[in-house]
């Protein structure tokens, strides 16, 4: 029963090939072409608030170097989130379950905020390793320590991800599976239970967004360190 419910995170196959890279497209599949009269609608209009009002505040704190990144970060947020709210639909899969999905994202964009760093001010990403005022004891070991915790960065921010949305995913399945198998045995206890899956997910819509906000937010942390 275990192996069962873990099984919804495995990734799909077809004819021994993995489908994950049909899931990545599947929720542009779904966006129609836009016409002439969707550009005023209200819901247009609310979107297009929602979105200036996210990179306002996400690149109020960058210098005007870093908001040349503000079309990466809004992107990289609506398809995380797209990702996210995908598996909540029955019968499908949600890549950003996949831990090597969520490496491979975080790793190339937190790399190419250290780079960007390097070559526009070397001395003050560098700094970042070795705080002022330090000991000369403790320099070798602090060095060791921001180096690692630098490179643990992207780590982290893959493992996050992946880490709250399977406990989620994994959270339904184990209510609603409970609330199948009280329908007939008890059904006062049953309909409790669906409630809870009710609020859970409309929790997990919740998370489905901040967790993408929140990737999103950090990599503009790593980026404002190195601009």
């Amino acid at each position: 029963m275990i192996l069962n419910f873990f099984d919804q995170f495995l990734s799909p196959t077809l004819l021994g090939m993995p489908l994950i890279f049909l899931s990545l497209a599947f929720m542009y599949m779904l966006i129609p072409t836009p016409l002439n009269h969707w550009l005023d609608s209200r819901p247009s209009s609310l979107l297009l608030w929602l979105l200036h009002n996210f990179i306002k505040q996400l690149m109020n704190p960058l210098n005007q170097n870093a908001h040349k990144w503000s079309l990466l970060f809004i992107s990289l947020m609506m398809f995380l989130m797209s990702m996210n709210l995908l598996g909540l639909i029955p019968y499908t899969f949600t890549p950003t379950t996949q831990l090597s999905l969520n490496i491979g994202l975080a790793v190339p964009l937190w790399l190419t905020t250290i780079l960007v760093g390097l070559r526009n001010q070397p001395t003050t990403s560098a700094g970042h390793l070795l705080p002022e005022s330090t000991p000369i004891l403790l320099i070798p070991v602090l060095i060791l320590i921001e180096t690692v915790s630098l490179l643990i960065r992207p780590l982290a921010l893959g493992v996050r991800l992946t880490a709250n949305l399977t406990a989620g995913h994994l959270l339904i399945q184990l209510t609603s599976t409970a609330t199948f198998m009280l329908i007939s045995l008890i059904p006062t206890m049953a309909a409790v239970e669906m409630m809870i899956l009710f609020l859970l997910m409309l929790l997990e819509i919740a998370v489905a967004a901040i967790q993408a906000y929140v990737f999103v937010l950090l990599l503009s942390l790593y980026l404002q360190e190195n601009t």
